[in-house]
Protein backbone atom coordinates (compact mmCIF):
# COMPACT_ATOMS: atom_id res chain seq x y z
CA UNK A 1 0.00 0.00 0.00
CA UNK A 2 1.16 3.25 -1.15
CA UNK A 3 -0.12 6.02 0.24
CA UNK A 4 -1.48 9.76 -0.96
CA UNK A 5 0.97 12.08 -0.56
CA UNK A 6 -0.86 15.58 0.70
CA UNK A 7 0.70 18.05 -1.29
CA UNK A 8 0.68 21.03 1.28
CA UNK A 9 2.23 23.37 -1.81
CA UNK A 10 -1.08 23.05 -3.78
CA UNK A 11 -3.55 23.30 -0.95
CA UNK A 12 -1.65 25.96 0.13
CA UNK A 13 -2.03 27.91 -3.77
CA UNK A 14 -5.50 27.11 -4.09
CA UNK A 15 -5.94 29.40 -0.04
CA UNK A 16 -4.00 32.12 -1.77
CA UNK A 17 -6.12 32.04 -4.77
CA UNK A 18 -8.77 32.18 -2.49
CA UNK A 19 -7.42 35.22 -0.23
CA UNK A 20 -6.24 37.00 -3.39
CA UNK A 21 -10.07 36.93 -5.28
CA UNK A 22 -11.17 38.28 -1.28
CA UNK A 23 -8.85 41.12 -0.90
CA UNK A 24 -9.84 42.24 -4.44
CA UNK A 25 -13.78 42.06 -3.51
CA UNK A 26 -12.70 44.01 -0.49
CA UNK A 27 -10.95 46.79 -2.92
CA UNK A 28 -13.65 46.78 -4.93
CA UNK A 29 -16.36 47.06 -2.63
CA UNK A 30 -14.93 49.45 0.13
CA UNK A 31 -12.16 50.34 -1.26
CA UNK A 32 -10.30 48.84 1.38
CA UNK A 33 -6.84 47.28 1.15
CA UNK A 34 -5.77 44.66 4.00
CA UNK A 35 -2.90 45.69 5.39
CA UNK A 36 -0.10 43.99 7.45
CA UNK A 37 2.51 44.94 9.40
CA UNK A 38 5.34 42.73 9.86
CA UNK A 39 7.78 43.51 12.77
CA UNK A 40 11.44 42.24 12.85
CA UNK A 41 14.13 42.52 15.52
CA UNK A 42 17.85 41.75 15.15
CA UNK A 43 19.68 40.39 12.70
CA UNK A 44 18.67 36.32 12.49
CA UNK A 45 19.57 34.84 9.01
CA UNK A 46 16.39 32.54 9.17
CA UNK A 47 13.84 35.15 10.42
CA UNK A 48 14.47 37.41 8.08
CA UNK A 49 13.93 34.96 5.27
CA UNK A 50 11.06 34.14 6.77
CA UNK A 51 9.47 38.38 7.22
CA UNK A 52 10.85 38.38 2.99
CA UNK A 53 8.66 35.79 2.44
CA UNK A 54 5.62 36.77 4.52
CA UNK A 55 6.23 40.17 2.68
CA UNK A 56 6.37 38.82 -0.64
CA UNK A 57 3.29 36.90 -0.45
CA UNK A 58 1.31 39.76 1.18
CA UNK A 59 1.74 41.84 -1.91
CA UNK A 60 1.14 39.28 -4.39
CA UNK A 61 -2.32 38.63 -2.18
CA UNK A 62 -2.88 42.24 -2.91
CA UNK A 63 -2.06 43.66 0.51
CA UNK A 64 -0.49 47.21 1.88
CA UNK A 65 2.42 45.12 3.09
CA UNK A 66 4.64 47.19 5.89
CA UNK A 67 7.68 46.05 7.20
CA UNK A 68 9.49 47.74 10.63
CA UNK A 69 12.72 46.63 11.14
CA UNK A 70 14.53 47.72 14.27
CA UNK A 71 18.14 46.86 15.72
CA UNK A 72 19.24 44.23 17.63
CA UNK A 73 19.64 46.46 20.69
CA UNK A 74 15.75 47.57 20.96
CA UNK A 75 14.53 47.89 24.10
CA UNK A 76 11.06 46.35 25.59
CA UNK A 77 10.12 49.80 25.62
CA UNK A 78 10.70 50.84 21.93
CA UNK A 79 9.39 47.59 20.58
CA UNK A 80 5.92 48.07 22.85
CA UNK A 81 5.83 51.50 21.60
CA UNK A 82 5.56 50.34 17.99
CA UNK A 83 3.27 47.49 18.79
CA UNK A 84 1.03 50.54 20.12
CA UNK A 85 1.41 52.73 17.39
CA UNK A 86 0.40 49.54 14.76
CA UNK A 87 -2.56 48.59 17.04
CA UNK A 88 -3.73 52.47 16.34
CA UNK A 89 -3.32 52.33 12.91
CA UNK A 90 -6.51 52.18 10.85
CA UNK A 91 -4.80 51.15 8.12
CA UNK A 92 -3.24 48.10 9.62
CA UNK A 93 -5.56 45.15 9.87
CA UNK A 94 -3.00 42.57 10.81
CA UNK A 95 -0.01 42.95 13.01
CA UNK A 96 2.60 40.15 13.56
CA UNK A 97 5.64 40.03 15.45
CA UNK A 98 8.88 37.41 14.38
CA UNK A 99 9.91 35.00 16.68
CA UNK A 100 12.26 34.34 18.33
CA UNK A 101 13.19 37.49 19.80
CA UNK A 102 16.17 38.45 21.20
CA UNK A 103 17.17 37.17 23.89
CA UNK A 104 16.72 40.60 26.59
CA UNK A 105 12.97 41.15 25.21
CA UNK A 106 10.19 39.98 26.58
CA UNK A 107 8.00 38.13 23.80
CA UNK A 108 4.97 36.61 25.53
CA UNK A 109 4.31 40.42 26.93
CA UNK A 110 4.90 41.75 23.38
CA UNK A 111 2.34 39.40 22.02
CA UNK A 112 -0.18 40.33 24.53
CA UNK A 113 -0.16 43.66 24.07
CA UNK A 114 -1.33 43.35 20.20
CA UNK A 115 -4.69 44.02 20.12
CA UNK A 116 -6.84 40.40 19.45
CA UNK A 117 -8.53 41.43 16.11
CA UNK A 118 -5.08 42.18 15.22
CA UNK A 119 -3.28 39.29 16.46
CA UNK A 120 -2.94 37.74 12.87
CA UNK A 121 -0.66 34.65 14.74
CA UNK A 122 -3.63 33.54 16.48
CA UNK A 123 -1.27 33.54 20.01
CA UNK A 124 -3.03 35.99 22.09
CA UNK A 125 -4.83 34.58 24.84
CA UNK A 126 -8.09 35.88 23.86
CA UNK A 127 -7.54 33.91 20.46
CA UNK A 128 -6.32 31.19 22.03
CA UNK A 129 -9.03 31.16 24.30
CA UNK A 130 -11.57 31.04 21.91
CA UNK A 131 -10.11 28.10 19.97
CA UNK A 132 -10.21 26.34 22.95
CA UNK A 133 -13.82 26.72 24.08
CA UNK A 134 -14.88 25.87 20.42
CA UNK A 135 -15.46 29.30 19.02
CA UNK A 136 -14.02 29.17 15.26
CA UNK A 137 -15.56 31.73 13.83
CA UNK A 138 -15.01 34.82 16.72
CA UNK A 139 -11.39 34.87 16.86
CA UNK A 140 -8.01 34.12 15.26
CA UNK A 141 -7.09 30.60 14.74
CA UNK A 142 -2.97 29.91 14.92
CA UNK A 143 -1.88 29.20 11.61
CA UNK A 144 0.01 26.40 11.56
CA UNK A 145 -2.79 24.35 13.16
CA UNK A 146 -4.88 26.22 10.97
CA UNK A 147 -3.04 24.65 7.95
CA UNK A 148 -2.87 21.83 9.58
CA UNK A 149 -6.68 21.06 9.94
CA UNK A 150 -7.35 22.18 6.47
CA UNK A 151 -5.12 19.46 5.06
CA UNK A 152 -6.82 16.94 7.58
CA UNK A 153 -10.44 18.04 5.87
CA UNK A 154 -8.48 17.99 2.52
CA UNK A 155 -8.70 14.12 3.51
CA UNK A 156 -11.64 13.38 5.37
CA UNK A 157 -14.11 16.32 5.03
CA UNK A 158 -15.59 19.10 8.02
CA UNK A 159 -16.92 16.49 9.99
CA UNK A 160 -14.49 14.15 11.77
CA UNK A 161 -17.42 11.66 13.40
CA UNK A 162 -16.11 8.80 14.67
CA UNK A 163 -12.60 9.34 14.16
CA UNK A 164 -9.84 8.58 16.28
CA UNK A 165 -7.26 11.67 16.53
CA UNK A 166 -4.07 11.88 18.57
CA UNK A 167 -1.65 14.73 18.16
CA UNK A 168 1.62 14.13 19.93
CA UNK A 169 3.04 17.30 21.62
CA UNK A 170 1.28 19.80 23.92
CA UNK A 171 2.52 22.84 23.17
CA UNK A 172 0.60 26.25 23.48
CA UNK A 173 1.34 26.91 19.78
CA UNK A 174 0.52 24.04 18.21
CA UNK A 175 -0.15 21.06 19.70
CA UNK A 176 -3.09 22.50 22.11
CA UNK A 177 -4.98 24.39 19.46
CA UNK A 178 -4.89 21.67 16.86
CA UNK A 179 -6.41 19.09 19.68
CA UNK A 180 -8.97 21.69 20.12
CA UNK A 181 -9.85 22.10 16.99
CA UNK A 182 -9.75 18.69 15.96
CA UNK A 183 -12.17 18.19 18.94
CA UNK A 184 -14.10 20.61 17.21
CA UNK A 185 -14.47 18.91 14.10
CA UNK A 186 -16.10 15.98 16.08
CA UNK A 187 -13.26 13.76 16.31
CA UNK A 188 -12.45 11.77 19.93
CA UNK A 189 -8.92 13.13 20.44
CA UNK A 190 -5.98 12.14 22.40
CA UNK A 191 -3.61 14.49 23.49
CA UNK A 192 0.05 12.57 24.21
CA UNK A 193 3.58 14.30 24.96
CA UNK A 194 6.86 12.83 26.08
CA UNK A 195 5.50 11.64 29.98
CA UNK A 196 2.49 9.65 27.77
CA UNK A 197 2.62 5.89 28.78
CA UNK A 198 3.48 3.50 25.83
CA UNK A 199 3.18 6.15 22.66
CA UNK A 200 3.98 3.87 20.06
CA UNK A 201 0.48 1.61 21.35
CA UNK A 202 -1.48 5.33 21.82
CA UNK A 203 -0.52 6.04 18.33
CA UNK A 204 -1.51 2.99 17.07
CA UNK A 205 -5.38 4.10 17.86
CA UNK A 206 -5.09 6.97 15.57
CA UNK A 207 -6.98 7.19 12.51
CA UNK A 208 -5.24 10.61 12.22
CA UNK A 209 -1.47 11.20 13.75
CA UNK A 210 -0.15 14.33 14.45
CA UNK A 211 3.32 14.46 15.14
CA UNK A 212 4.52 17.66 16.71
CA UNK A 213 7.27 16.80 18.83
CA UNK A 214 10.36 18.38 17.30
CA UNK A 215 12.49 15.07 17.57
CA UNK A 216 13.55 13.54 14.48
CA UNK A 217 11.79 10.64 12.64
CA UNK A 218 10.39 9.95 15.87
CA UNK A 219 7.71 8.43 14.47
CA UNK A 220 8.35 5.27 13.50
CA UNK A 221 6.38 2.70 10.69
CA UNK A 222 5.00 0.11 13.78
CA UNK A 223 3.48 3.54 14.91
CA UNK A 224 0.93 3.68 12.18
CA UNK A 225 -2.07 1.44 11.45
CA UNK A 226 -2.72 1.00 7.76
CA UNK A 227 -4.83 3.44 6.34
CA UNK A 228 -3.99 6.29 9.37
CA UNK A 229 -3.63 10.25 7.91
CA UNK A 230 -0.64 11.17 9.27
CA UNK A 231 0.19 14.76 9.72
CA UNK A 232 4.17 15.57 10.52
CA UNK A 233 4.43 19.26 11.80
CA UNK A 234 8.18 19.08 12.43
CA UNK A 235 11.37 20.84 10.75
CA UNK A 236 14.61 19.28 11.73
CA UNK A 237 17.65 20.15 10.45
CA UNK A 238 19.81 17.02 10.17
CA UNK A 239 23.09 15.97 8.73
CA UNK A 240 23.38 14.45 4.97
CA UNK A 241 26.07 13.56 3.12
CA UNK A 242 29.53 15.55 2.50
CA UNK A 243 29.22 17.75 5.85
CA UNK A 244 25.44 19.21 4.33
CA UNK A 245 22.22 18.95 5.85
CA UNK A 246 18.41 17.87 4.90
CA UNK A 247 15.19 18.72 6.49
CA UNK A 248 13.18 16.18 7.96
CA UNK A 249 10.07 15.54 9.69
CA UNK A 250 9.00 14.06 13.07
CA UNK A 251 8.08 11.55 11.18
CA UNK A 252 9.93 8.75 9.15
CA UNK A 253 8.51 9.60 6.31
CA UNK A 254 9.60 6.41 3.82
CA UNK A 255 8.62 3.54 6.02
CA UNK A 256 5.86 5.37 7.47
CA UNK A 257 4.33 5.80 3.84
CA UNK A 258 3.87 2.36 2.97
CA UNK A 259 1.31 2.16 5.97
CA UNK A 260 0.02 5.26 6.16
CA UNK A 261 -3.70 6.47 4.18
CA UNK A 262 -2.08 9.47 3.39
CA UNK A 263 0.97 11.68 4.85
CA UNK A 264 1.99 15.13 4.68
CA UNK A 265 5.77 15.73 3.24
CA UNK A 266 8.51 17.42 4.97
CA UNK A 267 9.46 20.50 3.44
CA UNK A 268 6.20 20.67 0.95
CA UNK A 269 3.43 19.59 3.64
CA UNK A 270 2.44 21.99 6.68
CA UNK A 271 5.20 24.32 5.76
CA UNK A 272 3.72 26.04 2.88
CA UNK A 273 -0.10 26.03 4.39
CA UNK A 274 1.51 28.43 7.76
CA UNK A 275 1.96 31.28 5.41
CA UNK A 276 -0.96 30.91 3.57
CA UNK A 277 -3.17 30.67 6.50
CA UNK A 278 -1.60 33.49 7.40
CA UNK A 279 -3.00 35.59 4.53
CA UNK A 280 -6.45 34.16 5.44
CA UNK A 281 -5.90 35.70 9.01
CA UNK A 282 -5.54 38.98 7.62
CA UNK A 283 -8.03 39.23 5.31
CA UNK A 284 -10.53 37.69 7.56
CA UNK A 285 -9.27 40.86 10.27
CA UNK A 286 -9.70 43.14 6.91
CA UNK A 287 -13.40 41.89 6.54
CA UNK A 288 -14.11 42.10 10.10
CA UNK A 289 -12.68 46.02 10.22
CA UNK A 290 -15.10 46.53 7.39
CA UNK A 291 -18.16 44.95 8.72
CA UNK A 292 -18.20 42.19 6.40
CA UNK A 293 -18.87 38.31 7.29
CA UNK A 294 -15.19 37.53 6.65
CA UNK A 295 -14.85 34.39 4.02
CA UNK A 296 -14.54 30.88 5.51
CA UNK A 297 -11.07 29.10 4.51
Amino acid sequence: MTAIIIDGKRVSSSIIQAVKSAAARLESEKNLRPGLAVVIVGDDPASHAYVKSKGRMASECGFNSIQHTLPRETTQGELSSLVAVLNQDKDVHGVLVQLPLPKHLNAEEIIQSILPHKDVDGLHVVNAGKVATGDLDGGLISCTPAGAMVLVRSIHGSDLSGLNAVVIGRSNLFGKPMSALLLAANATVTTAHSRSKDLPNICRNADILVAAVGRPEMVKAEWVTPGTTVIDVGINRVPSSEGKTRLVGDVAFAECAEHAGAITPVPGGVGPMTIAMLMANTVIAAYRAAGLTPPKF
